[in-house]
């Protein structure tokens, strides 16, 4: 896809289009259906992010993803309470956000609106509201303050820990009642607790412990299928052999826990959805390569969540074909779901700053700057034919593959996706991903020519991110994409 589209990039409106809809359907219904199986006595597990999922699919087991859950989490602004929740429990702080969210969660720990003890109302948090306008759209402000008014309309209750556990044990009336309704009830915060856990360490070093202790927290099965780092670009035969006898000892311990004997029908559509999810997912992240692009590399962040959740499901495969489509058209039409014109090209390196998704925007949209280059997003979209290929599919995880095969793979993004410059995420919660990215921005700067510029965050915890010296570092990448651009033009 390196035809260049020359239309002018025009925002469309802010309404949902068909396939964004799907996808927000998908999963949902994955979050749905997993309550309500467990409300039958069906069990459902927690799955991390690349744990085989084909396998669980075979036995129609209901599978929901903690580090999905974290970062809509975070997202919602309720990381931070969990994350110390967590260090209250005893766990560090230098542990990944997501694992402390995941953690206090499964101890049963949950965010909460505040209540008035004596009237039993929420207690409204000041600082919360939109200002108030006025029927012709003026802000009303207080004679008194001289601050704008706040429309109660958009007022938020505090924000308060409470705890599940303590909860259930109250006698049945009226407390009990008030302190279940002031739970707060978005998805991420209402996913039901696990009866088994599937971990895998092929993404991250740190689910190992993580699943471990949600494991003996609730006293159930772990299923673990260890993924040997990659040392040389292509998989040893032995690690495949290794990680093929570990997938048969999975299916055993998923017999016993779904009660159903494995179906190798049912196994080979799994992996018939899985790749064609993939396929449409890598279709979907290619659309970045189109200049304008019809869409910002933050779509693709948001969209994870389908193919995290659901990627061995048919109904994701159908959406990310209907958004397909949908990019399709816009690059025709010249439209984008961009707010803004893209006059410079980015790669965002690592994962986002879920909490923080506004201030990370808004000083690329003041520049005309758009993410058209991730790494993150389409490590989870890979294709395979057979057992042996999928074995080694999940090998190739961002953090279990050698130094070498990463640059490659992002020097290629940028390539593809004519980048101007490289905007790197040192990610306090993610030390494997972040460790090697001083040497990835030299590489970046000798192979490709283009600047580069970091900044510190974390993808959950909101403590570890300053927006001061994100904007600086953003300027200063701006500054230096300018600079290249005038030398390039000069050079014509």
């Amino acid at each position: 896809m390196s035809e260049e589209v020359k239309a002018p990039g025009k925002p469309v409106n802010k309404k949902v289009s068909p396939g964004v809809q799907a996808l927000r359907d998908v999963v949902e219904n994955v979050y749905a259906e997993a309550r309500e199986a467990k409300k039958r006595g069906e069990p459902v597990g927690w799955s991390s992010s690349k744990f085989p999922c084909e396998l669980a699919e075979a036995f129609g087991l209901h599978v929901v993803y903690p580090e999905n859950q974290a970062a809509g989490v975070a997202a919602n602004r309720d990381g931070e309470l969990l994350c110390q929740a967590a260090e209250d429990l005893g766990y560090d702080t230098d542990i990944c956000g997501y694992a402390r969210i995941s953690l206090a969660y499964a101890a049963g720990k949950r965010a909460a609106k505040k209540l008035d003890p004596t009237t039993g109302a929420y207690v409204i948090d000041p600082n919360s509201g939109k200002p108030l306008k006025d029927e012709n759209g003026k802000v009303v402000i207080d004679p008194v303050t001289g601050k704008p008014k706040k429309d109660p309309k958009t007022m938020k209750p505090f924000t308060v820990l409470d705890d599940l556990n303590e909860i259930d044990k109250l006698p049945e009336g009226a407390e009990k009642e008030r302190r279940i309704a002031a739970l707060k009830n978005y998805r991420q915060m209402i996913m039901p607790q696990p009866d088994f856990v599937l971990c895998c360490n092929n993404i991250c070093n740190c689910m190992t412990k993580w699943y471990e202790n949600v494991a003996r927290m609730h006293n159930i099965p772990l299923i673990m299928i260890d993924v040997p780092y990659n040392n040389t670009v292509e998989v040893e035969g032995a690690n495949v052999e290794y990680i093929r006898g570990q997938f048969a000892d999975a299916i055993k311990k998923l017999e016993e826990i779904s009660g159903r004997k494995f179906d190798e029908e049912k196994f080979e559509k799994a992996c018939a959805n899985a790749n064609r999810t993939a396929k449409a997912w890598l279709k979907v992240c290619d659309f970045l390569q189109y200049k304008p692009a019809p869409m910002s590399g933050f779509d693709l962040f948001n969209h994870m969540a389908d193919v995290v959740t659901a990627r061995g499901k048919v109904q994701a495969a159908e959406a990310f074909e209907l958004l397909a489509t949908e990019l399709e058209e816009n690059v025709k039409t010249g439209h984008s779901t961009l707010p803004f014109q893209e006059k410079y090209r980015i790669m965002f390196e690592g994962i986002p700053c879920w909490p923080k998704l506004p201030a990370l925007f808004k000083p690329l949209k003041e520049n005309g700057v758009n993410v058209t280059a991730v790494v993150y997003a389409p490590a989870f979209g890979f294709v395979y034919n057979g057992l042996e290929e999928m074995v080694r599919a999940y090998c190739k995880a961002p953090n279990s593959v050698c130094i070498e095969q990463g640059v490659d793979w992002r020097e290629g993004i940028c390539r593809d996706n004519k980048v101007d410059g490289v905007l790197v995420h040192y990610n306090r919660s993610c030390k494997p991903w972040s460790g090697y990215m001083a040497e990835m921005q030299r590489r970046f700067t000798k192979d490709l020519g283009v600047p580069c510029a970091g900044f510190d965050g974390d993808q959950a915890d909101p403590r570890n991110f300053n927006a001061a010296q994100y904007e600086t570092r953003v300027q200063g990448l701006v500054e230096a994409m300018e600079v290249n651009k005038k030398a390039k033009e000069g050079d014509k």
